[in-house]
């Protein structure tokens, strides 16, 4: 678990430096939809640090895939 739990808070790190860099370059629909994985991937970590209080982790993280609507 600690390996899937260090994984995600790079995932996380990752997403963050990546919305950063996409508003810089003027791409707010990529920082929008960037910004919805870091938020998914947030409350994931959130879901496992719980689940790992209270001996209920069974498996890897599942992270989900964002859905962005519009053009």
């Amino acid at each position: 678990m600690p390996r899937q739990r260090r994984r995600l808070i790079e995932i996380i790190r990752n997403l963050a430096e990546r919305i950063i860099e996409a508003r810089a370059n003027g791409s707010l629909g990529e920082a929008q939809g960037l910004a919805a994985s870091l938020t998914k991937a947030k409350e994931k970590l959130v879901s496992l640090d719980r689940a790992q209080k209270r001996g209920l982790y069974n498996g890897p993280v599942n992270l989900g895939l964002p859905i962005i609507t519009g053009g």
